[in-house]
């Protein structure tokens, strides 16, 4: 008998501890949310990165700040911001930010040297802002972008109102190393481009009078396309070595005054209107509205620009300074400088 009891008893024991043991576990049992939280902390997935190339330039680094807070709002992808500056700016940028709601975004600066332009500008009196160096940064991307295939370059005078994954995820045709947008794109600013007698041809970029030009056996009625927003692949840019043969074409042009800041574009669209004639992706229409800044009073209606995804004030007519059009959907974004010295310009101020 005894063994018996003792059988029951070891049994009994099993029993109790088996049940304490559900017992704990349900009390102490973590929600399967949690557990899944825990894993990701443990191993997240990496978000693809997104690099963005913004130039801060000096007298216009508000442009750069409003752009990147346009687009650091407008999405939850992983951007990585490349702000390109000249040595004497970079520490007002990199001040402004560490010291405004921007502190949060990832980015990097990048020290833009003009030396690389010795010998490839010709001076132009007419236009002198065409010239400043910051204006060639998107010529010298592989330079400046190192571990990137995929690179988006902005303007400084853009604001972003889509999410820039949308822009990012533009597809580039096998062998073309940039997209770019289309001047004859969208009818809707076709009333804008005449309504200022703008061109959107070859014809206002490069001067047909040269024999090099004529050369080239590009169309003077060619449709134009606006290099402000590009997304780039590298590893073409590098292949088709596009750098080496922008410096060719600013070199001869200073030599035989091919182009010049008297025509519509100025000195740094027409080399790029060469090298990638016919040899470019097309970016989303909506993606890039641009001619905001080219009157002071010619507007597009406020319903098609709650459309669109990308805003640019090329032209004279900035929207921090005055007078500009729809310098409200712009100052939205606009952060103040901490430091005092960037201040918007307004009919009040």
């Amino acid at each position: 008998i005894l063994p018996f009891v003792s059988v029951n008893q070891i049994l009994l024991l099993l029993l109790v501890l088996t049940v304490c043991a559900i017992l704990y576990n349900k009390v102490h049992q973590v929600p399967s949310a949690l557990k899944n939280e825990t894993v990701d902390l443990e191993s997240p997935e990496e978000m693809e990165e997104i690099p963005v190339v913004i130039c801060a330039a000096a007298g216009r680094m508000g442009a750069a700040i409003a752009a990147i807070s346009s687009i650091y709002s407008n999405t939850e992808a992983n951007v990585l911001f490349y702000i390109v500056g000249l040595k004497t700016t970079i520490p007002h940028i990199r001040q402004w930010i560490e010291n405004s709601k921007l502190k949060e975004i990832k980015f990097k600066v990048v020290e833009f040297n003009p030396m690389v332009l010795k010998g490839k500008i010709r001076q132009d009196a007419s236009r002198p802002e065409l010239l400043q160096p910051l204006n060639f940064v998107r010529f010298y991307l592989p330079l400046l972008i190192q571990k990137h295939e995929k690179v988006i370059y902005l303007d400084d005078d853009i604001i972003v109102q889509g999410d820039i994954q949308e822009l990012y995820d533009t597809k580039l045709a096998p062998g073309h190393a940039a997209a770019f947008s289309d001047d004859c794109d969208l009818p809707s600013t076709h009333e804008m481009v005449r309504s200022v007698g703008m061109q959107n041809t070859y014809m206002g970029f490069l001067d047909y009078r040269r024999q090099a030009i004529r050369d080239l056996g590009i169309s003077p009625s060619t449709c134009s396309f606006n290099p402000g927003v590009i997304v780039a692949n590298m590893t073409e840019w590098k292949r088709q070595r596009i750098t080496k043969q922008l410096e060719k074409w600013m070199q001869r042009n200073v030599e035989e005054n091919l182009y010049s800041s008297t025509l519509a574009g100025g000195v740094a669209t027409s080399p790029m209107l060469i090298v990638f004639h016919r040899k470019y992706s097309t970016i989303n229409p909506m993606w890039h509205i641009r001619h905001l800044g080219w009157s002071p009073d010619t507007r597009y209606s406020e319903h098609f620009l709650q459309e669109a995804k990308l805003l640019h004030w090329n032209g004279r007519y900035k929207p921090w300074a005055y007078p500009s059009v729809h310098t409200d959907l712009w100052e939205t974004w606009f952060i103040p400088d901490p430091s005092g010295k960037f201040k918007l310009t307004r009919p009040d101020s």
